[in-house]
């Protein structure tokens, strides 16, 4: 939102508006009935980039970074060792709620996320977490009372039973305080040659036909703070403007596309520009919109369109692999799903 009003004014030089905020997220998915994919599975994240995973047909935990291989092996025994607790765990808890729930066969998915980040600058702390079952949110993490809120009416019955438990009450405050930012600190300093650094965009101006959205892509860029927005004659344009979503490249870089809707005369008569901004680097990335600047699929494929389109498709095929994995929150909410358990110890609480 602060970073939209400054805009909004027309500030010409948004680099501070951004802080450097990570984050530690930990999805969990338990399934039923759902062939050809691994009954429970784990993936965790640190700034959007995959650290660890598991799953119940390996029944390892596996370390995706070169900063998690260097861990030695009595640490990853012991993950292993909370991870098939939690596959337990969920395997029970989805069972529970099919009975309470009157449901039989047929799929059925229970996931969770957890995590917390952290404003490298005021030193802001924030945990949370939800639970969603079969594709909705059931429960949600409350930060000021501490407690854990329905979502549906369905989930009642659970709400009543998780905040009847002092232990797991006490566990959540403690991991949202303090286990979990430290174990992000932990991570940050760990992999920070990767998470740290900075990889400047490629911007490209995009049409589909003369009559269509103007689009300014920008690709390639890390970490995933970053602005993309339209000028003309060098203030903030919002008429027209429809900003897209921050996707994630297959290389861990990030993208994003805002789209400008106006008439070809009135870009042609008048100075447009895209301007882009990333989190640590000082230099604007800015694309005049002209003609001889724009990319079209109408004439024949320019390179940064079949980049483009690639890019796009590596982001597909890793939503199709993590969609029953991983809930994307379509966020900026931050939320996501937890680990389900009877008391404290069935939860992860590693770094």
């Amino acid at each position: 939102m602060k970073a939209f009003m400054l805009m909004f004014m027309g500030i010409g030089h948004l680099h501070e508006a951004f802080a450097v905020t990570h984050s530690l997220e930990h999805f969990y998915t338990a399934s039923s009935e759902l062939h050809n994919f691994p009954e429970f599975m784990v993936v965790g994240m640190v700034d959007g980039v995959q650290m660890v995973h598991y799953d119940s047909n390996i029944q390892k935990a596996v370390p995706e970074k070169d900063w998690m291989k260097q861990t030695d092996t009595e640490f990853w025994e012991k993950e292993k060792e909370n991870f098939f607790y939690s596959q337990k765990s969920f395997k029970a808890e989805v069972a529970n709620l099919k009975q309470h729930l009157n449901q039989s066969g047929g799929v059925h998915i229970l996931q969770y996320m957890y995590g917390c980040s952290r404003d490298d600058e005021t030193e802001q702390t924030e945990g949370f977490g939800q639970l969603g079952y079969n594709g909705e949110n059931f429960l949600e993490y409350d930060m000021e009372t501490l407690t854990w809120k329905s979502r549906k009416p369905q989930a009642n019955f659970m709400q009543d039973e998780w905040n009847s438990d002092i232990s797991r009450l006490g566990f959540w405050k403690n991991y949202f305080s303090q286990t979990c930012i430290d174990c992000l600190k932990k991570q940050v300093d760990n992999g920070k040659s990767t998470l740290m650094r900075t990889v400047p965009p490629s911007v490209s101006l995009l049409q589909k036909t003369p009559s269509s959205p103007v689009t300014c892509h920008a690709t390639g860029f890390y970490p995933s703070g970053v602005m993309v927005f339209w000028q003309k004659y060098g203030k903030y344009q919002h008429e027209g403007v429809e900003h897209g979503e921050i996707l994630f490249n297959d290389d861990e870089t990030f993208q994003k596309s805002t789209h400008l809707t106006v008439m070809p005369e009135e870009w042609k008569n008048n100075k447009y520009q895209c301007v882009v901004q990333v989190t640590g680097i000082k230099k604007d990335f800015i694309k005049v919109l002209t003609e001889s600047e724009i990319q079209t699929n109408w004439k024949d494929p320019a390179p940064n369109i079949v980049l483009y389109i690639g890019g796009v498709v590596a982001f597909l095929l890793v939503v199709v692999v993590v969609v029953v994995g991983v809930i994307i929150w379509k966020k900026k909410s931050k939320k996501g799903f937890v680990p389900a358990s009877t008391s404290n110890t069935d939860w992860d609480n590693s770094g």
